[in-house]
């Protein structure tokens, strides 16, 4: 029997009874669940840096907007922090890579 332990969407335990196999799962406490949150975005961008498409961005946007709701805020909160941010010190449009910085 293979064994996961890794946080997965809400419907995968469905399809995985549909397949004829029997899921084992249990419910993450708040805490748990951010940390988990915070592993799948590893996970998720090391599976964007391997395959380079908009579903893998996909998944990375939907594993940030459920650590939003963990934060208890909201795409546009996020948006603004994000265009302060930009106005602050810049966004990446410039494709800029400091190489070093000489005293």
């Amino acid at each position: 029997m293979k064994i996961d332990k890794k946080l997965v969407r809400d419907k995968i335990p469905e399809i995985i009874k549909a397949e004829g196999r029997k899921p084992v799962t249990r419910i993450l406490n708040n805490e748990e669940y951010l940390k988990e949150l915070i592993e799948k975005l590893k996970e998720e961008t090391e599976e964007l840096e391997a395959d380079q498409t908009i579903e893998e961005l996909a998944d990375i946007q939907e594993v940030l907007f459920a650590i939003l709701e963990v934060f208890n805020s909201n795409k546009a909160e996020l948006e603004k922090v994000r265009i302060e941010k930009a106005q602050k010190r810049g966004s990446f449009k410039d494709k800029i890579f400091l190489e070093e910085v000489e005293e």
